[in-house]
């Protein structure tokens, strides 16, 4: 997405809510980004852009995905707790008791460290997540954090952006995967590789880029004989093919030892009935 003005990118974030549920309180979103622009000032991302862009990002994101308006409106305010003068009290005083618990259930996890790459201790991580939240929420929140975080990665030092995507692919992706949250674990998955083995994530782009249209072609011939069988046996259906995404395809090839030219499972077709 094009980098917008962020009061043009609030104005698409309500009218997607408006779109998903006209009864949307958006009134409190458009409320909780002027108070968040305003408790924000001044702090700028290591991108150098000033910092509201970054909880507007979030929100947008996750109207995108469709959640409600108290989601939407505590991604706005994220990050005000932990990082300005507004507190707990602030939030739950001018936007109510649920969008304050769910700032505050994000603020919490922010806590939680990460220390060690032992698999045993990354599952007790995730569980301890889990544990935390008293509203699933706050997880998704956090979730879509860390997406725009990893979209923005380039402008933290080297030894920043390997540990921040080991740590997204030990525990936010699976994170995401357990909460059915597919196409923003596709991309955590994605953007870290790229930061953790280039070589290889570019190897694998260069690939399906040389052979996308005829990967189109053969997704579309196999789609077509899906939909065209199930239509003929009375079976009313959506049938949608994909390339599967670059780690996954990554990870066959680290497992089993092949090539790209050897793979065969690199299709994946969904079958909605």
């Amino acid at each position: 997405m094009e980098k917008k003005d962020t009061d043009a990118l609030i104005a698409e974030v309500i009218a997607m809510l408006k779109d998903a549920n006209p009864d949307a309180n958006t009134d409190k979103v458009q409320k909780a980004y002027d108070f968040s622009k305003s408790m924000h000032t001044g702090q700028l991302r290591k991108s150098g852009d000033p910092y509201i862009i970054h909880p507007v990002e979030v929100a947008y994101i996750a109207a995108q995905l469709a959640l409600d308006a108290h989601t939407v409106t505590a991604c706005l305010l994220h990050d005000v707790v932990e990082d300005t003068d507004c507190s707990y009290q602030d939030v739950e005083e001018m936007f109510g008791t649920t969008v304050a618990e769910l700032v505050e259930g994000v603020t919490k996890l922010k806590q939680i460290q990460y220390s060690t790459r032992e698999e045993q201790q990354v599952e007790n991580l995730r569980k301890m997540f889990f544990a935390m939240s008293k509203d699933i929420r706050v997880i998704m929140i956090k979730l879509i954090d860390r997406l725009h975080n990893m979209r923005t990665l380039s402008f933290m030092p080297p030894d920043k952006q390997l540990r921040i995507s080991k740590e997204t692919l030990d525990v936010y992706a699976p994170l995401a995967h357990r909460l059915g949250m597919q196409k923003i674990k596709w991309e955590l998955e994605d953007i870290a590789l790229r930061y953790l083995d280039p070589m290889g994530y570019e190897g694998i782009m260069a690939y399906l880029n040389a052979h996308k249209e005829q990967d189109e072609t053969f997704m579309n011939m196999v789609q077509d004989a899906i939909t065209d069988r199930l239509t003929r046996m009375g079976i009313n259906n959506k049938t949608y093919g994909r390339i599967k995404h670059v780690y996954s395809i990554y990870r066959k090839m680290q497992t089993q030892g092949k090539s790209m030219d050897e793979l065969y499972d690199i299709y994946a077709f969904r079958c909605v009935v």
